[in-house]
């Protein structure tokens, strides 16, 4: 299989969502879970942007033993030096840098010509080559930007020293098909293109995030940048968790990454508490709901076997097992399952006693535990004297 890095974003455009800033502590604690779980490239901050971003930075370099460690900057010098200082006790370090490519960018953002965009870009690159010999450029809002055009700077890049080109969809504005071209168009046209990686940064605002990275990967990307729980700016990131089971669930695909999926609950909890950005229970992967069946159908067949109903084996990313939930939408065998497991044995006279009174009682509660089946149960002696 073809390896596929994962670059994680989580301390940086992670961070950038309101209220979920983070001290130092933190992003130390994070890290240092980061690097274990198996992450290729962990991106610590942007170090100019503040005092307490580039300390951050400074002493995740320091801890980070496995990943490199990845310092963000504008293309502008006094950014990529703040960088390259904060780096400096890294074993692995990276400068990201990069600057807007596409029209609106070079037209509003930056009030300049196509040409000038070209020549900062290759000026950047080649300023932080004389710090690190690892330099990854990205052209913000590559999703918007005219191909053509995008392969020059993708060109010019590579020509100053790229090691890595970051190609994003900043607003969450691509197709699928589309982004996945648009990756497959750079392989094609770009002088020089197989001696880099191609990155894709893929953000959520249409819910494609993850789609799109797919897309990238599929089409010569061989890296993705992404985050834990898919937290970021506006709609968030790429999820982490999502792309890493993808490629895992798809060998067909023949891409793998180094990612240790067993902590895949246990650092989603982590992110989640640390920042205070609890994850939605419908999750894919790591959310409260993500291994949980409250369907009477879904239930009888998740009894019988598993893989009716989970693509995933919940051991494999951190859940200890699968839950049958009871609700009103409950049947039989899944009342008898339940009920088994604290010591009821039924008879199937019994269970259809029992299962009548547990209709009755689910239909007063959203979710029926297991007190509640005592209860029931006791409801059912005392009105039909079984013998429980």
């Amino acid at each position: 299989m073809e390896h596929v890095e994962i670059f994680d974003t989580t301390l940086r455009d992670g961070e950038q969502v309101p209220g979920c800033k983070l001290n130092t502590s933190q992003k130390l604690r994070i890290a240092a879970q980061l690097d274990q779980l198996g992450v290729d490239v962990i991106e610590a901050g942007f170090p100019v942007s503040s005092p307490g971003d580039f300390q951050s930075v400074t002493e995740i370099s320091k801890l980070v033993k496995n990943a490199t460690v990845c310092g963000l900057t504008r293309a502008v010098e006094k950014d990529i030096e703040a960088a390259a200082e904060a780096l400096k006790y890294a074993r692995r370090p990276r400068i990201h840098t990069g600057i807007g490519t596409s029209d609106s960018h070079i037209k509003y953002k930056f009030n300049t010509t196509p040409d000038k965009i070209l020549e900062r870009a290759r000026d950047a690159v080649a300023y932080a080559k004389t710090f690190v010999h690892d330099v990854e450029f990205y052209a913000e809002d590559a999703g918007r930007t005219d191909n053509e055009f995008l392969a020059q700077v993708c060109a010019v890049a590579i020509k100053a020293g790229a090691t890595v080109l970051n190609i994003p969809d900043t607003t969450g504005y691509c197709l699928p098909d589309e982004y996945g071209a648009k990756i497959k168009y750079l392989m094609e046209n770009v002088p020089g293109i197989h001696k880099v990686r191609i990155s894709c940064h893929c953000h959520n605002d249409l819910g494609l995030a993850t789609a799109n990275a797919i897309a990238g990967v599929t089409n010569g990307a061989r890296q993705i940048e992404c985050t834990i729980n898919g937290i970021g700016e506006r709609a968030g990131n790429t999820s982490l968790e999502e792309v890493v089971m993808i490629l895992r669930q798809h060998p067909k695909l023949n891409l793998s990454t180094n990612i240790d999926s067993k902590r895949l609950l246990s650092i989603s909890k982590m992110v989640a508490e640390e920042m205070g950005m609890m994850v939605q229970a419908n999750k894919a992967i790591v959310g409260e709901n993500a291994f949980a069946h409250s369907s009477g159908i879904h239930q009888d067949g998740m009894i019988k076997n598993r893989e009716t109903y989970e693509i995933i084996n919940p051991t494999d990313v951190g859940v200890n097992e699968s839950s049958i939930v009871l609700t009103a939408r409950s049947g039989r065998s899944a009342l008898a399952y339940r009920a088994k497991n604290i010591g009821y044995d039924f008879t199937k006279l019994d269970l259809d006693i029992v299962y009548s009174e547990f209709v009755n009682f689910a239909d007063t509660c959203k979710v029926v535990v297991d007190n509640d089946i005592h209860h029931i149960v006791q409801m059912s002696k005392n009105k039909f004297q079984l013998s429980l």
